[in-house]
């Protein structure tokens, strides 16, 4: 029996990196949101792994055990066919991979099967989050994660092209010791309240993103100039970058703006909770 499976865009309203371990991983404080727009997984039960990628986003992604989701499945002992529809732009800071094997590992915990958060972070720091999917502050490597409430925010997602590497993005980061958030964060009543507290907060690399690939600075310099933009910012290591507005409909003439501007931009007008 098939089962389908949805894997959100994955984004970081926050980044903060305030730490390093003696093990080289990076110790985080991140606000994280998940949008509308999406992958979808088809999981067809069989006696072996087996992969197809379609879609937009196809090319280039494996189709063997280099893959997130088959990684996920092999670990969790699920065995059959996945039909992936690639939506999202891969390498892209939205937790494309992350949120596929994230889906996979919530599709075979549904199936009654026992996964840990121990199996979810061993496939990457952003894959527990990925699994819940929800509103969520993650701290520490990925593994403390804490619900968090927030309005309904419409966004703009807006992607260059251009694949960025979280390797040398870290790498040219020049401090790995800065504030986290605050102990709390607020209760917002609009998406407006959320940006304006957003503004005091930061993603720490954004700088070493922008200097590795100025085509991001470009794109938060576009977003920042659209009509009734409340909030521009890079998500995770780049490139993709979002704007936050006050309705739907704000979001959605900034994707017509934006993409009629830049019809080879990946842009998504969507809204993220």
């Amino acid at each position: 029996m098939k089962v389908e499976a949805f894997a959100p865009a994955k984004i970081n309203l926050t980044l903060h990196v305030t730490g390093q371990r003696a093990d080289g991983y990076h110790l985080l404080d991140s606000l994280v949101v998940f949008a509308d727009v999406g992958d979808r997984l088809e999981f067809t039960p069989g006696t072996e792994l087996s992969m197809t990628v379609t879609g937009e986003h196809a090319a280039g992604v494996p189709t063997d055990s280099r893959n997130l989701v088959w990684k996920a499945a092999e670990a969790a002992g699920w065995f059959g066919h996945v039909d992936l529809d690639k939506v999202l732009p891969h390498g892209a800071g939205i937790g494309g991979g992350s949120s596929d094997a994230a889906a996979t590992l919530r599709m075979i915990a549904d199936q009654g099967a026992d996964v840990s958060q121990g199996a979810a972070l061993s496939l990457g720091a952003d894959v527990p989050v990925c699994v819940v999917a929800n509103a969520t502050r993650m701290r520490g490597i990925g593994e403390r994660l804490d619900p968090v409430i927030l309005p309904q925010l419409p966004a703009l997602l807006v992607n260059p092209g251009v694949e960025v590497p979280t390797g040398a993005v870290f790498s040219a980061l020049e401090s790995r010791d800065n504030p986290p958030m605050p102990k709390q964060i607020p209760a917002f009543r609009t998406s407006k309240d959320c940006a304006a507290w957003l503004q005091e907060q930061r993603n720490d690399l954004e700088l070493p993103t922008k200097e590795l690939a100025p085509d991001v600075a470009r794109v938060l310099n576009e977003l920042a100039d659209t009509k009734k933009a409340l909030l521009a910012r890079m998500s995770g290591s780049g490139s993709t970058c979002f704007a936050l507005y006050p309705t739907m409909n704000d979001a959605h003439f900034a994707a017509y703006e934006i993409g009629a501007a830049h019809p080879q931009w990946w842009c998504r007008a969507t809204q993220l909770n």
